[in-house]
């Protein structure tokens, strides 16, 4: 978790004043635990700051397709699920990538082992097959949760054998990277990071995010989320969602239409967090340069880091 203060009241002089008492920073989950938590999820996890252990389960068993555009498992079909150690337990969230036909089992696997779903949506419009989105939350023991994860990821195709160096299908082939992600990240305001053959750009929020009484860290999924897949000649499709607070909805909206940026979705993705947020999804497929230069106008719109 990340440091977080209390105040003390303290008398001098008699006047009452107040004075900040740092509290040391949660540390990261110890090494049995962590190894636990791997082991169960069948991977290794990778570590955030705020005592946060992140795995990815890519689904590159499904070849979806959105408006001509064949969807690499980076740009839009990544499931995740985070860690936070939250004293002697942990405090769980992530987002399960499935297929119409899996919603049921998993949501059943899930809710009878102890893991919450938080929502159930879209965040594309017009792909094939159809796909959804299952926001899920959980506190408690962290084996146990991981153990209740990898048991509903079994009702689905994601494939769950440990990621290798090799690709296994023509479809996880990644081809070399073709778009200026420099010329982006200026045009942007931000930089990024490739991944799987995508520009991949995450944005925090200014505020602290707190559920429950404890701080959310941005890699908990509450960053605005920007990513680049090459089409060709410069051009790119980009996805993924800004994180706003309500009274920022509006104006990020038409900002993005006004950049040619369509919104394929507004929603929720958790239940009991302050500020209260809103997740917009959007996409296009146009020059990477010029949709750059309207995501950073609707940036612009937002409380987001510099």
């Amino acid at each position: 978790m990340s440091a977080t203060s209390t105040l003390l009241a303290i008398t001098l002089s008699g006047t009452t004043v107040l004075a900040q008492k740092a509290v040391p920073p949660q540390k990261p989950f110890a090494a049995s635990t962590r190894a636990a938590i791997e082991d169960a999820l069948g991977r290794k996890g990778t570590p955030f700051p705020g005592a946060v252990l992140k795995f990815g389960f890519p689904r590159g068993d499904l070849h979806v397709v959105a408006n001509g555009v064949t969807l690499r498992p980076a740009f839009a079909l990544g499931s995740w699920v985070a860690f936070q150690r939250v004293g002697d337990h942990a405090m769980v969230m992530g987002d399960l990538v499935l297929v119409e036909g899996e919603v049921e089992s998993v949501m059943a696997s899930l809710q009878q082992n102890g893991v919450e779903q938080t929502a159930l949506h879209n965040h594309l419009l017009g792909e094939s097959p159809r796909v959804m989105y299952m926001h899920i939350h959980a506190i408690g023991n962290p084996t146990r949760i991981a153990k209740a994860i990898r048991t509903a990821l079994e009702f689905t195709g994601t494939p769950l054998a440990a990621p290798t160096a090799v690709p296994t299908s023509p479809i996880a082939a990644i081809p070399p990277m073709d778009l200026d992600t420099a010329a982006i990240a200026a045009a942007l305001g931000a930089h990024g990071n490739v991944n799987g053959g995508v520009y991949q750009v995450s944005v925090p929020r200014r505020e602290k995010i707190k559920e429950e009484k404890h701080e959310i860290p941005p890699s908990m999924g509450i960053s605005t989320a920007i990513n680049f897949q090459s089409t060709g000649a410069g051009k790119a499709a980009i996805t993924g969602d800004f994180v706003l607070l309500g009274r920022e909805v509006n104006p990020v909206l038409w900002t993005l239409a006004e950049g040619g940026i369509q919104v394929t979705a507004i929603h929720t993705h958790m239940l009991l967090e302050e500020p209260r947020l809103f997740f917009m999804h959007f996409w296009a497929n146009d020059d990477a340069i010029k949709l750059a230069r309207g995501l950073r106008a609707a940036l612009a719109r937002t409380g987001s880091k510099p």
